[in-house]
């Protein structure tokens, strides 16, 4: 016959852990928002007419500028990639205010270790009570998943129906479905600068082709000195998506790797948390 291993029975109990009504419009609005401001600045204040010797009077959505008077004016020559790439970039500022006030938060006050030790402290003296006044002061994502465990922690220590096992594994569950309600709200939206990171380049470079198959066709067109000095404008215009794109990349790469990092480190408090709860439970309450 089989072997078959014992099941720990956990009785279903009422949890503290209330899931968090948020909302993530600003993933919807700012990417689309930004993109329309990119296209404004490059259209009304790169674009504008006083940037240039020859300005087209006609205008419209793509007003063919000649003579542009200082640097900034020539990457309003890059053409219609670069409003996308000034969007880009708005995009990845957005996102990287909007994580640095959440991971911000979510860090809460205080080193998460020494969190910790108060913690461990107060329960090896058992003093929950203390415990749970230390996640107030935390307030931050640590505190939070350690607070709804001290309060199952609390629950088993005068519940006389379930044995050591399965208010540990009580206290477990509870440590579990807090860390699910957190996790999320850390990782919300960086999504948008890894793609960014990625997308950015590529599109920097496809406006830098874009602008030199168009000088090169001129330069066959026209050929003489004249089309040789056009090229080389033409170049140096299009290298401007380059730049612009590798810049944007570069942020987006470096702020994604500063809030990962910062998010591991939250996400290792939690899970010592878990650890400090569930081993101080099974050492003082056998």
């Amino acid at each position: 016959m089989a072997e078959t291993k014992p099941v720990v029975n956990v009785k279903s109990t009422s949890t503290s852990v209330q899931p968090k009504k948020s909302s993530n419009i600003i993933s919807w609005i700012a990417p689309v928002g930004c993109v329309l401001l990119g296209y404004i600045l490059w259209r009304f204040a790169l674009g504008s007419p006083g940037n240039f010797e020859h300005p087209d009077a006609a205008g419209g959505f793509w007003p063919k500028h000649e003579g542009p008077k200082f640097g900034l004016a020539r990457m309003y020559e890059g053409g219609i990639i670069v409003p996308l790439l000034i969007g880009a970039l708005l995009t990845v500022l957005t996102f990287i205010i909007e994580r640095l006030l959440t991971v911000s938060k979510a860090a809460g006050k205080g080193n998460i270790a020494e969190f910790i030790r108060k913690v461990q402290y107060n329960l090896a003296n058992k003093n929950v009570d203390a415990a749970l006044a230390e996640c107030d002061r935390q307030k931050g994502s640590v505190g939070n998943v350690m607070k709804a465990g001290l309060r199952k922690y609390k629950e088993m220590m005068t519940d006389a129906e379930l044995d050591t096992e399965q208010k540990v594994a009580a206290i477990q569950k509870e440590v579990e479905e807090a860390t699910a309600l957190e996790l999320p709200m850390l990782e919300k939206n960086l999504v948008f600068l890894s793609t960014i990171a990625s997308v950015a380049t590529l599109l920097g470079l496809l406006g830098t082709v874009i602008g030199m198959i168009t000088s090169f066709a001129a330069l066959g067109a026209e050929g003489g000195g004249d089309a040789a000095r056009q090229l080389s404008q033409g170049i140096s215009e299009a290298l401007y998506n380059t730049a612009l794109g590798i810049g944007t990349s570069a942020f987006a790469i470096i702020f994604y790797n500063i809030f990962t990092t910062k998010i591991d480190s939250i996400t290792y408090g939690i899970d010592e948390s878990g650890f400090t709860l569930t081993q101080s439970f099974a050492s003082l309450y056998k």
